[in-house]
């Protein structure tokens, strides 16, 4: 694997390194998913939400997974191939379908959810307990600014060798 030149990055503003760590972090995540448990970032969430509020309508969890219906059709085809979710027919309105986990889903669901919580660190860093605290508290305070960025001019800086 590659290593990315971290000289290059010593002048990056904060919040540019924070984008480049998650979509890092993100394509670690979605290969480990691939690899290990034969599943899709979507996926992945399609079985948590099923294992977290039971069986639902298609359209209901493609509300809580943010995908549209039509996604979600997609997404469940290849989870029901791999026998991880089946489609029922609602009894009470045999026009919807409802999705829910088989016993091979919630194995799936368990296995992925042990890694979430196993507390194994990324790095050497967020290893140690005070700074990972630091770097909790700094991440929690950028997600609960929600969607609009708070931009400041950063002081005037002398020309430096592009990378």
């Amino acid at each position: 694997m590659e290593r990315v030149n971290l000289v290059c990055l010593d002048d990056v503003p904060l919040g540019r390194l924070l984008a480049i760590a998650g979509h890092v972090v993100g394509q670690r995540w979605n290969r480990y998913l691939a690899e290990e448990h034969g599943l899709t970032q979507a996926g992945m969430a399609t079985l948590m939400t099923l294992a977290r509020f039971g069986e639902l309508p298609h359209r209901a969890v493609a509300e809580l997974c943010f995908v549209r219906p039509a996604t979600l059709t997609g997404i469940v085809d290849t989870l029901e191939r791999d026998g991880l979710v089946e489609r029922r027919r609602d009894e009470a309105d045999r026009r919807s379908i409802r999705l829910a986990l088989t016993p091979a889903g919630r194995e799936r669901v368990a296995a992925v959810t042990t890694i979430i919580h196993s507390g194994r660190p990324l790095t050497s860093v967020d290893a140690d307990p005070a700074k990972a605290a630091v770097i909790r508290e700094f991440l929690l305070e950028i997600i609960s600014l929600g969607e609009e960025p708070h931009v400041t001019m950063p002081e005037a800086r002398p020309e430096g060798p592009a990378c």
